[in-house]
């Protein structure tokens, strides 16, 4: 059973950094892409980056480029996301997702297991 499960969202003052995790079990994902999404209340879901496993190929929202870094640990099989120069509009539930790798890396439908969310909060 593949399972994604993400840690280390929390309160943080503007300005300040976060990093997310993603532990993803229940199979191989050496051939998968791994994203994160995120939803603020009152919004639609929106990407934010993404990581092909095999050869660490990354995709980043614009909102995000140069603030986030999303990198991935192999022994660990976790993906992570370390976002520094945190905005209040950074605010939202982060999700984590894994896909085959055959969709468009920014949908949220081309994603075939996605994790429960945590929840990031930056205060101005």
């Amino acid at each position: 059973q593949v399972q994604l499960v993400e840690s280390g969202g929390g309160l943080v003052q503007a300005g300040g950094s976060l990093r997310l995790s993603c532990a993803a079990s229940g199979r191989t994902f050496s051939s998968y892409v791994m994203g994160w999404f995120r939803q603020a209340p009152g919004k639609e879901r929106e990407f934010v980056v993404a990581i092909r496993w095999s050869d660490s190929s990354t995709l980043y929202a614009a909102s995000v480029k140069g603030r986030f870094t999303i990198s991935r640990d192999n022994a660990k099989n976790t993906v992570y996301l370390q976002m520094n120069s945190l905005k209040p509009d950074d605010t939202a539930v982060y999700y984590c997702a894994a896909s085959r790798g055959a969709g468009i890396w920014r949908s949220w439908n081309s994603y075939d297991y996605r994790g429960q969310g945590t929840q990031v909060t930056v205060s101005s």
